[in-house]
């Protein structure tokens, strides 16, 4: 119910907002126009903020709904191959009791943060999997493993149509989007000519980390769970040695060798765990080809499924850029922080975090234009790459996969993430202030 109040309310004030613009603005003529079939990038007006300055073409920021639903789609298809290889893996990672094996190894963890996951089920393998590639940056395979542990939580929700609160805990962590190589944001700076692209690297694992324990502890308290217990101690703390050590290794290497490093350890972890797999259930004596085909097949249903439920969220997305409305939010953000007489630097890197809860696609979008035009040294653009690295989608990963798995219900899950965007953002500011506060 929450998803479809939120839903209505970005179409509803979007289209609102379009008229008042219409009525009283004479530049935005075109603006139903623009709003159902222009291109982003389009060029939509020029605009004379005062006598004697040079005029400002302004272009579109995203596409009109026409040709967002056509995205959309595209997205999703997309999607298949990728989806096919990783869950066909997962599926012979089951057939070879690798799944069990998995949650067997984090149960004492997990079944204090998921309580109503039955011990040993292949959830929790298919979480651990799902945490792991996100932690390393790698996008295309932590979307399969996501989309295959919500299958496997859904298999055990009691109201199928109603998140259980073993869903929201693992999309709240996963939507935290925890990493340690935010290899993407370092290629973009490397890309705009950034003199150090990695300079925001300590910033991003720091801001992530904090987010993910925001979003664990946020779902905690919702759901009363007691986190201050040995096992989520030694795990967490665990993981903040790695990570600590990750972070003081990758930071004494240069540019070029961060991203070299970060690139063979993403793919030959990839490979490597082609090679367990596939080598474990030889050994098993598994029908591994068999099992590949019969978990591809799943990957291709899946993709085609989150169809509807994507090119919805993204139309109300571009309706509430296209009207208009998130560039008025973010001149109020300026006024109201101008007029305090504080130091109004951050508000030019906000536009990715504003826009990153709705579209992850549209916050690298602002990112490169935050780079392009105060150039990738500036504090906004360092701003906007910790704010890109520290979080994930919160829109897109709830209508990808709660659509998935045909929830509808999605009870408190859009405010506790939201909650912790927030954090996100708090964090990241503060963060960018504290390694780059004088930069100007």
């Amino acid at each position: 119910m929450a998803l479809s109040r939120i839903w209505a309310a970005f179409i509803l004030i979007s289209i609102a907002v379009a008229g008042v613009k219409y009525a009283f603005i004479p530049a935005d003529r075109e603006i139903f126009a623009q709003m159902v079939t222009g291109k982003a990038g389009d060029s939509v007006g020029v605009v004379m903020p005062v006598v004697g300055v040079k005029p400002v073409v302004v272009k579109q920021e995203a596409d009109g709904l026409l040709g967002t639903a056509s995205t959309a789609v595209t997205l999703s298809l997309g999607l298949v191959g990728v989806m096919a290889l990783f869950m066909g893996l997962v599926s012979i990672a089951e057939a070879a009791g690798g799944m069990r094996w998995l949650a067997r190894v984090t149960g004492p963890f997990f079944s204090k943060l998921f309580p109503e996951v039955p011990k040993g089920h292949p959830a929790m393998g298919h979480m651990v999997m799902n945490f792991s590639a996100n932690l390393l940056g790698l996008d295309n395979a932590a979307t399969p493993f996501a989309l295959k542990a919500m299958e496997s939580l859904q298999e055990i929700n009691p109201d199928k149509t109603k998140a259980s609160n073993s869903q929201i805990m693992f999309l709240c962590l996963h939507a935290s989007g925890l990493q340690v190589i935010p290899i993407s944001v370092i290629a973009l700076r490397a890309t705009m000519g950034a003199a150090d692209p990695t300079d925001i690297f300590v910033p991003i694992v720091i801001a992530t980390f904090i987010t993910t324990v925001a979003s664990m502890s946020i779902v905690a308290a919702w759901q009363r769970i007691n986190l201050f217990q040995p096992a989520v101690f030694v795990w967490v703390g665990g993981i903040s040695l790695v990570i600590a050590g990750l972070v003081v290794y990758l930071h004494s290497l240069s540019s070029e060798h961060v991203q070299a490093f970060s690139r063979a350890l993403s793919g030959g972890l990839i490979l490597l765990i082609f090679f367990i797999i596939v080598g474990v259930a030889l050994a098993r004596k598994v029908n591994i080809f068999d099992a590949f085909v019969q978990g591809a097949k799943g990957g291709f249903e899946t993709a085609v499924r989150i169809i509807p439920y994507l090119v919805g969220m993204l139309a109300a997305i571009s309706l509430l850029r296209t009207s208009g409305t998130f560039g008025a939010i973010m001149e109020g953000i300026r006024y109201i922080f101008t007029a305090m007489g504080a130091d109004t630097r951050f508000v030019d890197g906000l536009p990715t975090a504003l826009i990153k809860p709705l579209t992850a696609a549209g916050a690298r979008g602002m990112l490169v234009s935050t780079m392009s035009v105060h150039g990738p040294a500036s504090f906004a653009a360092r701003l906007s790459g910790i704010m890109q690295g520290a979080s994930d989608s919160t829109f897109y990963i709830v209508a990808v996969y709660f659509g998935a798995v045909g929830i509808r219900n999605t009870r408190y899950a859009i405010g506790a993430m939201l909650l912790a965007d927030l954090v996100s953002l708090l964090s990241s500011i503060f963060l960018c202030y504290l390694f780059f506060g004088a930069t100007r």
